[in-house]
């Protein structure tokens, strides 16, 4: 065989790590450990116990430090023709083993000729982002000064690890007291599964189209930000840090009830970290999905409540009524005393027709007659074309407190 070719996986050194085994001079070992230590080919010479560990290359292909998810593979391979003839039209290709397979090459045209004791040398690398074995497989075919066509390849075998464990959690937000859009947060928590810290550069997250996100991760000084997780952001192995981001629709999808009512992608996370090499890795997740609210047919939500009321004096609130429904309906309103909160008015009146996606305010006054926190509940609305109800409890809370100071409160 005219040609051989060698193979190496480009990769950090690790750190290796002398524990020294010492006695005292008194003991029946003497000086035979330390002189051992002192022998031994990775101690440092000179630099004692203090020494915490040195710099070693791989030894092998397989044997390299772990590759995980979202790093980059990066190998060296280098064709050389031993012998003292000249080969002709060398093609050397790389291809790396996964589901599909993918060619790294990077050019699939030949060589024209090779000359005794010269070398062609490629550089094929990939950023992983399968988890599992992969195989590098490397082939180099050629044709001899006598015309002659040969093939020869080589298999090379690593494993790709996951590096960090993403879990979600997501709550699905009525709308507050002084907007109309419903907000949807994200809790995302990430632990670093390896065996050596990591630097967080970036973890982000982008949004689908149909909404807008605010980063909650920043405590406010003034007119800067700084981190909650301080100026050095490093995950140690096995920790576990928490990122929350608050998602509001857009302004042209916010009063489309049926729309957002539907949408379950959210988006998808972007995390760029470094290892303690230097090492760049990134990892996004794949479009993440919540379970839609069930709003049914028709919501019921408040646009307006005091926090604090007082005890047997009515109160003015605003509800917003939304037909998340794809017809148009006929609503009546009737209110239903409960044992605390008392509704004043007048009880089954119509409300008119209200066309799908379409909206009304409501103002309504009631009481409470009891002190302390009262669930205002009682509220129940009825589609006269076919014949449905609706009832909502719980709307929201309020604080009853009593305005006197004597002891009949």
């Amino acid at each position: 065989m005219s040609l051989c070719f060698a193979v190496m996986r480009l990769t950090k050194p690790t750190l290796f790590t002398n524990l020294p085994v010492t006695c005292e001079d008194r003991d029946l070992p003497g000086d035979s450990f330390g002189q051992l230590m002192r022998d031994d080919p990775s101690t440092i010479k000179g630099a004692g116990f203090n020494a915490r560990g040195v710099l070693t290359l791989p030894q092998n292909f397989g044997n390299s430090p772990n590759i995980f998810l979202g790093e980059t593979f990066s190998s060296y391979i280098s064709v050389h023709n031993d012998s003292n003839q000249v080969v002709k039209v060398i093609l050397v290709k790389a291809d790396l083993q996964t589901l599909p397979g993918l060619n790294l090459s990077a050019s699939n045209s030949a060589v024209g000729e090779l000359k005794p004791e010269c070398c062609i040398v490629t550089y094929p690398h990939h950023e992983v982002k399968e988890i599992g074995t992969h195989i590098l497989v490397c082939a180099v075919s050629y044709t001899t000064q006598y015309g002659e066509k040969l093939y020869f390849r080589k298999f090379f075998k690593f494993q790709v690890l996951k590096p960090l464990d993403v879990k979600t959690k997501f709550y699905n937000a009525e709308s507050d007291l002084s907007s109309v859009t419903d907000e949807v947060f994200l809790e995302a928590q990430i632990q670093n599964i390896t065996t050596s810290p990591m630097f967080m550069e970036k973890v982000s997250l982008e949004p689908s189209m149909m909404y807008n996100v605010t980063e909650l991760n920043t405590v406010a000084y003034g007119d800067d930000g700084e981190s909650t997780f301080g100026k050095m952001s490093y995950l140690q192995p096995m920790d576990t840090r928490q990122y929350l981001y608050c998602l509001k629709p857009k302004p042209e999808y916010a009063e489309k009830a049926g729309v957002i009512k539907g949408v379950t992608v959210i988006g998808k996370l972007d995390i760029v970290w470094k290892t303690n090499l230097g090492e760049r890795g990134r990892l996004q997740t794949s479009q993440l999905q919540r379970m839609a609210p069930g709003y049914g047919d028709i919501r019921l939500s408040l646009e307006m409540i005091p926090d604090t009321v007082n005890l047997e004096e009515p109160f003015d609130i605003i509800c917003k009524i939304t037909n998340c429904s794809e017809r148009t309906m006929d609503l009546v309103l009737e209110m239903c005393n409960t044992r605390s909160i008392h509704w004043c008015g007048v009880s089954g009146r119509q409300l008119g027709k209200l066309s799908p996606g379409a909206f009304l305010s409501l103002p309504l006054t009631l009481l409470s007659s009891v002190q302390g926190l009262q669930s205002i509940s009682g509220l129940r609305l009825t589609d006269t074309f076919l014949k449905r109800t609706y009832e909502y409890d719980d709307i929201a809370q309020v604080c009853v407190v009593c305005p006197y100071t004597s002891n009949e409160c």
